[in-house]
């Protein structure tokens, strides 16, 4: 973040709220002319500060109405189980973030789908069917307060 000034940082913020702006409108929020700009959001692609531009969709529109948060505790620590313990969730469609974790359990996945017996349907015959699981505790999401994709800056 050394190499970033204030107007990469202005760039970045506002291309976390919208990647449809256009050079000329982001142009205009951090007044400078169009080139430069251009420029500088292509910098910011190449040096990977930007890792890719996406749709966010809407869960529950598309059916995707329980999200579940589940911790998951390995039986065995080894480096060939761990990879093989992560090359399994990739695979699960219903994972949609997966994170390596300290304290008492090992991963968290992020589970989202239609309803508590697709939820239990994913447990049985998807989480089942991975080896090395010790334990997975799930916790239901009743309301989401707050919920974000950007970076602080």
């Amino acid at each position: 973040m050394n190499n970033l000034d204030v107007t990469d940082l202005e760039l970045l913020k506002h291309l976390q709220l919208n990647s449809n702006y256009t050079t000329k409108e982001l142009a205009a929020l951090v007044n400078l002319s169009s080139t430069p700009v251009y420029e500088r959001v292509r910098k910011l692609e190449k040096e990977g500060y930007v890792k890719k531009y996406t749709a966010i969709l809407d869960a529950e529109k598309l059916g995707r109405e329980l999200i579940v948060f589940c911790n998951i505790t390995l039986k065995q620590h080894t480096k060939a189980i761990g990879n093989k313990f992560v090359e399994d969730i990739l695979s699960l469609n219903e994972v949609t973030e997966c994170y390596n974790i300290s304290g008492d359990y090992d991963f968290m996945l992020k589970v989202m789908v239609k309803n508590m017996k697709d939820y239990q349907d994913f447990v049985i015959n998807s989480l089942g069917s991975v080896e090395n699981i010790g334990s997975a505790h799930s916790t239901f999401v009743i309301g989401t307060i707050k919920h974000t994709y950007a970076v602080p800056l």
